[in-house]
């Protein structure tokens, strides 16, 4: 279950209708679906901004930016990195399961049990953020790595 301020951030932009973006490629509902419920859980238009995914010898990172300079996607993509960075740093993984419409996304059980193995670090960049997954722990950097090939598949990203 997520915690109450993922509960409330997702509430607030589910109500608030954000994430509304052009359309995917036709005939492609399960990848449209996905973007949407993305841009409602991290405030910013999916096919406005680019997602990587990459694993790293200690862990990995993810990183969220807008495509274009957006004064105030870039701001709410920081805010999104820095709220992942402490709901996952708790193992709370919810919002990657709500995106993803799943309810264990690959690498989040052990991600979640070996938490206190594993640093989250948020940073910002230009154009947005990145979480770093930092860990000595060889079954957490396997887990890590698992989580980020999922997301890197299912986002389409290039990395």
């Amino acid at each position: 279950m997520a915690s109450a301020p993922v509960r409330a951030v997702v509430l607030i932009l589910l109500a608030a209708g954000c994430g509304k973006s052009e359309s995917a490629p036709a005939g492609d509902s399960t990848f449209a679906a996905l973007q949407e419920r993305g841009g409602s859980a991290m405030g910013v238009d999916q096919y406005a901004s680019a997602h990587i995914f990459e694993p790293l010898a200690d862990g990995g990172r993810i990183v969220l930016q807008m495509k274009e300079v957006d004064s105030a996607g870039e701001g709410t993509i920081r805010a999104h990195m820095r709220t992942i960075a402490a709901a996952f740093a708790g193992g709370d993984f919810a919002l990657p399961g709500f995106v993803h419409a799943t309810s264990e996304v690959p690498g989040t059980a052990v991600m979640r049990r070996l938490r206190a193995d594993i640093s989250y670090v948020p940073r910002d960049l230009g154009r947005g953020g990145e979480v770093r997954l930092i860990t000595r722990n060889s079954e957490a950097v396997r887990a890590i790595h698992e989580f980020l090939a999922f997301q890197r598949t299912d986002h389409r990203a290039q990395h």
